[in-house]
């Protein structure tokens, strides 16, 4: 008998998954990241509850992102992924945090997979906001 999937153990919170996926956004940005967007997929994918999505025109950029986003989320809020992909060709960089998972892509390859399309039917978290309310306070 084959065992199918069931949705993963869930370490956090929804809320803390947010605040992961905001994190990872801004330090995206913050390194010229383009396009940077948060995709809430828990409630179609078992294995997530958020992409964060970011896109650099050059694979030192694609580097230098996904090392921010590394440094910031174990700096604000303790964490490190659970595994990491893609650092040899640095193409399409994976950090997968369990409740998220960071794409960093080189421009062109995030259009021949075009994330955005495949789950243009979920949610998208809003992250600049968070950005603004932070500096305010």
């Amino acid at each position: 008998m084959i065992a199918l999937p069931t949705r993963r153990t869930r370490t956090t919170t929804t809320g803390q998954a947010a605040d992961l996926a905001r994190v990872a956004a801004r330090a995206a940005d913050d390194k010229k990241g383009t396009d940077v967007v948060v995709l809430e997929v828990g409630d179609v994918l078992a294995i997530t509850d958020f992409f964060v999505i970011a896109s650099a025109p050059n694979t030192r950029q694609v580097k230098t992102i996904a090392e921010e986003v590394e440094a910031r989320v174990k700096a604000e809020l303790g964490r490190s992924p659970v595994r990491s992909e893609g650092l040899s060709d640095l193409r399409w960089v994976l950090l997968d945090y369990g409740d998220v998972c960071v794409h960093v892509f080189f421009e062109e390859t995030r259009q021949f997979y075009d994330l955005e399309r495949l789950w243009s039917d979920v949610p998208r978290l809003e992250w600049a906001a968070s950005r603004v309310a932070a500096s305010e306070g």
